[in-house]
């Protein structure tokens, strides 16, 4: 269904989004992909697509935090999927500005365009992040939200901005809420990168808080997410997760990957490697009835097969992971 459909992915550059570019490429869509401009001209994890696929894609270097540049970028398109946002919730500490310009004044610039413009759906990218520790599980869409990051906080911001461009202008928007999500060409700064990065060249796997819990979902399977989410009828207005809805624990995933790895190392709790005690978000784990009922959507991968296949990514390029980079 989406053969012929031109989208523009902006976040192309990072973890999902260059995966999702690459999907819809395979697929036959007409994409423009949005990666920020550097003095590099580096693409980011696009360059790991292979080169007869990237051939087909019509990459682009601007901000999201300029408007006019986003306007530009929409203009034409059927279909925006709205990836691009800063992520790192260690650095939303130390930059928290940043994270309002980008995450939100990134997020309305995307919308105003699309409103403009007439763009046929919008899906914007939040995260389960804005749940904050789950009071109920599992967490379904009507969880109460509780920002407990400056990065949350701004995520919250973005899909409230979502809603009420639905609300005040019918703006065709889905917002898409997936939980964590791993797999190949995932930042250092990510804790199952972490892990593999440290099991292959430490003496001992260096964590923070081993406690708390998270609902991992394979990359190729939140990208399932998103491609359904771009075509589904009667999706306006809608907010849905995507995750497993199954929950382990940090020191539970660091055991699994050492034992998959075949290796024998000790787990060194670091309280350096913390976040703040009130920041924390101690459990995370969908309910993902909405996902499967409107998009058609479950995840399909095994986790250890998508633990094996991000194993085999990091251990073919360590070059790209700093063992000393942790966050959850």
């Amino acid at each position: 269904m989406l053969k012929g459909k031109r989208v523009l992915v902006t976040g192309a550059g990072g973890f999902i989004g260059s995966h999702v570019v690459e999907r819809l490429a395979r697929e036959g869509a007409l994409v423009t992909a949005m990666v920020r401009y550097n003095a590099g001209s580096s693409i980011g994890n696009l360059a790991f697509v292979p080169k007869e696929v990237l051939a087909e894609v019509n990459i682009i270097a601007g901000n999201i935090e300029d408007g006019d540049f986003v306007h530009r970028a929409v203009e034409g398109q059927h279909i925006v999927l709205h990836l691009a946002a800063l992520i790192a919730i260690p650095y939303s500490y130390l930059a928290p500005r940043s994270y309002v310009r980008t995450n939100i004044e990134g997020t309305l610039n995307v919308l105003e365009a699309a409103r403009r413009l007439g763009t046929s759906r919008v899906v914007h990218t939040s995260t389960s992040e804005v749940y904050g520790t789950a009071v109920r599980v599992p967490i379904d869409e009507d969880h109460p939200l509780q920002a407990q990051s400056p990065y949350s906080a701004t995520k919250m911001s973005a899909d409230k901005i979502a809603d009420s461009y639905y609300r005040s202008f019918d703006t065709p928007i889905v917002v898409l809420r997936p939980f964590n999500t791993f797999g190949p060409r995932q930042s250092a700064r990510a804790f199952i990168p972490t892990i593999i990065s440290q099991a292959l060249s430490r003496d001992a796997i260096h964590l923070g808080s081993l406690t708390p819990e998270r609902d991992m979902t394979y990359v190729a399977d939140t990208v399932d997410g998103f491609l359904r989410a771009a075509v589904a009828p009667g999706l306006e207005g809608e907010t849905i997760n995507l995750g497993t809805g199954q929950t382990f624990s940090i020191g539970d995933f660091a055991n699994r990957i050492l034992q998959l790895m075949g290796v024998g190392k000790r787990i060194v709790h670091d309280p350096h490697r913390e976040r703040p005690a009130k920041s924390e978000v101690l459990r995370l784990i969908s309910d993902n009835a909405k996902a499967e009922r409107l998009l058609g959507w479950r995840p399909g991968t095994a986790l250890d097969d998508g633990l094996r296949a991000t194993i085999d990514f990091v251990s073919v390029n360590r070059h790209l992971y700093a063992a000393d980079v942790y966050s959850v």
